[in-house]
């Protein structure tokens, strides 16, 4: 085993990961990581390809990818450095394009000529209309005053208001739940009843690898990042979602105020959701 290979083998056991899941993480093979561990950079399929595939491993299990480069660059096989020069052939502008071209400019220049007095015109014509003072009639200065007077209704009598005080609903009561099934595989199962959001949140506290995929692990990926940040990320909940986590202790799930304790272990851990419907009491 080489010195390269020996530090990210260590780095890599250190936070849990196994190769799986470096495979998993990176999308590199199982056989070119054990090569790289073993220092038999020969399996890989060329010399700029040993780089690329270093870096994104050592990035992966946490460690500073240039430094390592750095380090251990004799170890690695140098990248071919020889460039064929590539001459991209001009385009000549020919002269019928370049008449075309100021034929256009002319008719853009007497369009706006014309546009200019008449854009004048409407503008008046606005001004006009909308300070023209509207026609009103003649208002009697005098009008005529009556002398009768209403006597009030001796039964005529003001009842009182009997309309109810609005009533406050009563708050809501969240339905979400996140029920333990069973662990099969590997795999943690959850019966998940979504309540009225249908979302699946996780929270991170720290820096943790995930990956999401519709269904199963091999259904369509929705998400796959590295966190380096504390965050939170929200999922729609409308099918079973396959969930892997590098790190378990830095992520708790919630689906509205509900989550449960997954525990505090460093290492990866691989769950499934299921959305449920609530059952009818």
């Amino acid at each position: 085993m080489s010195d390269l290979g020996a530090l990210l083998r260590k780095a890599r056991e250190q936070r849990g990961y196994t190769l799986d899941d470096i495979q998993e993480y990176t999308k590199i093979r199982k056989r070119y990581l054990e090569a790289i561990e073993a220092g038999e950079y020969k399996v890989l399929p060329g010399s700029f390809y040993v780089r690329a595939f270093v870096k994104t491993y050592a990035e992966t299990v946490g460690l500073d990818a240039e430094e390592v480069l750095r380090l251990y660059h004799k170890e690695l096989p140098q990248a071919p450095t020889t460039e064929v020069a590539r001459t991209e052939p001009r385009m000549k502008v020919g002269r019928r394009s370049v008449q075309h071209n100021d034929r256009l400019g002319k008719v853009a220049v007497s369009l706006l000529m014309w546009a200019f007095p008449i854009l004048i015109v409407v503008v008046v014509y606005v001004y006009i209309s909308n300070n023209k003072a509207p026609d009103t009639k003649e208002l009697n200065p005098n009008p005529p005053i009556s002398t009768e007077t209403s006597t009030p209704s001796p039964s005529a009598s003001i009842a009182p208001s009997s309309t109810p005080p609005p009533s406050t609903p009563p708050p809501s009561v969240s339905t979400a739940a996140i029920t333990f099934k069973e662990k099969r595989n590997g795999i943690n199962y959850y019966d998940v009843i979504a309540g009225a959001g249908n979302q699946l949140k996780l929270e991170f506290t720290g820096e943790c690898w995930v990956e999401i995929k519709e269904n199963s692990k091999n259904g369509k990926t929705i998400f796959s990042k590295k966190i380096t940040d504390p965050q939170s990320q929200t999922f729609d909940l409308t099918v079973p979602l396959y969930v892997i986590v590098g790190r378990t202790d830095h992520v708790k799930f919630y689906v509205e105020d509900k989550t449960f304790d997954n525990g505090t272990t460093a290492g990866s851990t691989k769950y499934i959701f299921t959305p449920v419907k609530e059952t009818a009491e």
